[in-house]
């Protein structure tokens, strides 16, 4: 479907480059509620998501402010989401070794486990792409790299 259809626009967009940023914002909120259905049975949202996934790709205990860097969503609040995910029992958190003032974070055993099972949403994510060939999915990410510069 056409961005103009979605959005029911009757006027057309100032220029090309007025329609693609209306796009990839339309589209982006259509991913993220992608992604929110598959993880609606686990009970995590999006941010705790990335932040499993951060923890999983450190392989070690990392700082808050080591994930916040790492994240997709910049805005988020890293110390709640560690809080959160700590109350759920996802993630572990201990005194840094070199600054009293820094709590490092890692994953729990049940937090590995949560991410194993996790994988099998895999395929429904990348269905909300299977409109796109592979090819055509790597130039999307080419040309998204290309506007960020």
């Amino acid at each position: 479907m056409k961005i103009e259809e979605a959005i029911q626009q009757t006027r057309p967009f100032r220029n090309g480059k007025h329609k693609a940023a209306v796009n990839l914002i339309f589209t982006a909120n259509w991913l993220q509620d992608c992604i929110k259905e598959a993880l609606k049975p686990y009970d995590i949202t999006i941010q705790q998501y990335n932040v499993l996934r951060v923890l999983k790709g450190a392989g070690k205990p990392i700082s808050t402010s080591t994930i916040r860097e790492r994240l997709l969503d910049k805005m988020a609040d890293t110390s709640r989401m560690a809080d959160r995910l700590f109350q759920k029992g996802l993630v572990e958190r201990k005194e840094c070794g070199y600054d009293k003032r820094l709590v490092d974070i890692s994953l729990s055993k049940s937090g590995e486990l949560l991410l194993e099972n996790l994988d099998t949403i895999n395929p429904q994510l990348d269905a909300c792409f299977n409109k796109l060939t592979e090819e055509e999915a790597l130039l999307l990410s080419d040309l998204l790299d290309k506007a960020r510069g």
